[in-house]
């Protein structure tokens, strides 16, 4: 279901092999979304929560140490929307995750495809 498509490349090699991993970890959350034989996915969920963050964190280094290294005149919008996203993923909170997994699964997918595409689409693509 997530597979990282040519329309999504920045021209950016590192910037493009870092999504090419973020659609990697949602495609990871989707399949675990769908695994019937796990009643507990809670672990699972936060495996991969905590790899979103810090794979996050770490893209989104490197793409505004690019944009400051080519003095990308539309980074104050970026690191904004960055920030925020920082904020969001950082403030999941696990016991709610516990109690209610697939609702958990569904709402990290629903940002997780929001910020792909759109953010990738309409900002990262900008950035020359």
């Amino acid at each position: 279901m997530y597979e990282f498509k040519e329309e999504y490349l920045t021209g950016i090699e590192q910037i493009d092999q870092e999504h090419r991993r973020l659609f990697e970890i949602a495609e990871e959350l989707y399949e675990l979304k769908n695994e019937e034989f796990i009643p507990d996915k809670y672990d699972n969920i936060r495996h991969i929560l905590e790899e979103l963050r810090d794979y996050t964190l770490t893209h989104f280094e490197h793409e505004e140490e690019y944009m400051k290294s080519i003095g990308y005149k539309r980074m104050f919008t970026q690191v904004s929307q960055h920030n925020a996203l920082r904020e969001t993923i950082g403030n999941w909170d696990l016991d709610a995750i516990d109690e209610n997994q697939d609702q958990a699964i569904d709402e990290m997918l629903g940002l997780i495809t929001d910020w792909l595409v759109n953010h990738i689409l309409n900002e990262d693509k900008l950035i020359v």
